[in-house]
């Protein structure tokens, strides 16, 4: 389902991206940091606690791992199927990754707070791809519709 730009905000009805985290399973981070400072990490580490099965995407042959996750230098390497591809990228990038997100056949393109491009999120959703902008996954999380799993370890 499309949203509906405002400005350069963007709306979901809640039951869409509740959908969207209910059925993911394997998200691929795009521009996730080793960096335990960024926000990136933060984010990655959350949704790996929360349950998810995270795939760090980063293209520097220095970072191996993160949080003991093995580090992928582009979604082209995987070698699993990804179920959302989540972008921690700069906006005039979001279009190339989105059309590497419909090459992998990921179910859902989401940019993170910040990241958003029209065109891609188009070139997506005409893929048949569910597609999330200038949102934050880990933040979504915690609205009123999700239901935290507490018996979850930290």
């Amino acid at each position: 389902m499309p949203a509906e730009a405002e400005g350069s905000r963007y709306t979901y009805p809640a039951g869409y991206i509740e959908d969207i985290l209910r059925s993911v399973k394997t998200i691929a981070m795009v521009g996730a940091s080793a960096d335990k400072t960024k926000f990136s990490y933060g984010v990655l580490r959350v949704l790996h606690e929360t349950g998810y099965d995270m795939i760090p995407i980063n293209p520097n042959p220095k970072v191996k791992e993160i949080r003991g996750l093995k580090v992928y230098n582009s979604l082209e390497e995987i070698d699993r199927p990804v179920d959302m591809v989540e972008v921690f990228r700069r906006p005039e990038e979001l279009y190339a990754i989105a059309e590497q997100a419909i090459a992998i056949k990921a179910k859902v393109l989401w940019g993170q707070i910040g990241v958003f491009d029209d065109r891609a999120a188009q070139l997506a959703s005409d893929a048949g791809l569910k597609v999330v902008m200038d949102r934050c996954p880990k933040i979504e999380l915690f609205r009123p519709f999700w239901k935290p799993r507490l018996d979850l370890e930290i």
